[in-house]
């Protein structure tokens, strides 16, 4: 049996900022010069992003959208293994304690999809919320933005894809209802574990387990179409509970799955290293070493086609029982067409009277 979890910085996944690749000078706390409370205590501070444009553009072939929306850089949910941690080195900060506790926010993220949308160039698609952070991470409970995002998206008709952890995205249910009326959302739970000890160490600010499915049941009832997705799979770790993970879907009323290899890109090789040396060092080294299995002998392979799966005897053993999961559970459904078809530019109220 698996030791506890050891306790780490309250309610951080990270213990430590890694090295800034883009910057010459590394500033490193010594533990020793600080308090126990100090070394506790991470608080969260939040920045005002000016960006003037809304749209993230994707080139992968491996995910199926091209534009994106995240409202809020960085995440406070701080999962340990997140991709998009490297992101916050092109800001000057790091990809460690920096990517959980500095958040920056597009206040004006609804006006500006508004201003996307108006615009003559624009083609109705599919668009993401979001495809690097969390838009229903804790500050979302009070800012709103998503849901500023989401009224915008009914207003013009444009089909959205929402990606999530947290069970804070049934607040919006009066609009996703309207939306999947008009057949112009789809909602993704990502589960990594069913276990809230693992949870709790590896996802500290998210919504646990129970709460996740709970929201697809939420959202399935209420006639949203839902899907749930196994990511990231931690082989070594949590790769055994993919049946578990995709009954429990299936019986809260999800409508297909999909899932994702972990990859540790960067920085986040480190950190997720560090991170399984103190809460589970009894699997650190076969967590790493069947990831390099699956990546070439490295812990990343950002090469399209096998980033998000790995490739090699254990991919194809994941793939084989992914399948046969979905098969047996129903899961195996055709993804959900959205309608790009209905997109509208609102009148202006005035002119509407002539």
């Amino acid at each position: 049996m698996d030791p506890a979890p050891m306790p780490r910085r309250q309610g951080r996944a990270a213990a430590t900022n890694t090295p800034n690749r883009f910057e010459p000078i590394t500033v490193v706390m010594d533990p020793a010069a600080l308090g126990p409370g100090e070394l506790r205590q991470v608080p969260t501070t939040f920045f005002k992003d000016t960006s003037r444009s809304i749209f993230s553009r994707n080139n992968s072939p491996d995910v199926p959208f091209t534009f994106s929306i995240n409202p809020y850089r960085g995440c406070e949910h701080g999962c340990i293994y997140c991709y998009a941690r490297p992101s916050h080195e092109y800001l000057g900060w790091s990809a460690g304690l920096d990517f959980e506790t500095k958040i920056l926010i597009k206040h004006d993220a609804p006006a500006l999809l508004t201003q996307a949308f108006k615009k003559p160039s624009w083609q109705p698609q599919v668009v993401c919320l979001s495809g690097n952070t969390d838009p229903y991470q804790p500050v979302e409970r009070r800012l709103a933005l998503s849901r500023g995002c989401l009224k915008v998206f009914l207003r013009y008709r444009n089909p959205v894809g929402i990606i999530t952890k947290n069970y804070l995205v049934t607040r919006d249910l009066d609009l996703l209802r309207a939306l999947a009326r008009r057949h112009l959302v789809h909602v993704t739970l990502s589960v990594t574990t069913l276990r809230p000890s693992i949870a709790q160490a590896m996802e500290p600010r998210t919504s646990m387990p129970q709460r996740r499915l709970e929201a697809v049941r939420k959202l399935a009832d209420a006639g949203v179409p839902v899907s749930v997705m196994v990511a990231p799979v931690i082989p070594g770790l949590t790769d055994e509970e993919m049946p578990a993970i995709l009954e429990a879907a299936a019986k809260h009323g999800a409508q297909r799955a999909s899932y994702v290899m972990l990859r540790l890109p960067g920085p986040v090789a480190p950190l997720f290293s560090d991170w399984l040396e103190d809460a589970f060092p009894m699997r650190k080294g076969k967590v790493l070493g069947r990831l390099r299995e699956l990546r070439g002998g490295r812990l990343s392979d950002g090469r399209f086609g096998r980033r998000m799966r790995g490739a090699g005897v254990w991919a194809d053993t994941f793939g084989a029982l992914f399948r046969s999961c979905c098969r047996r559970l129903n899961l195996d459904q055709p993804s959900c067409d959205l309608d790009t078809g209905a997109f509208q530019v609102p009148q202006d109220h005035q002119r509407s009277l002539f």
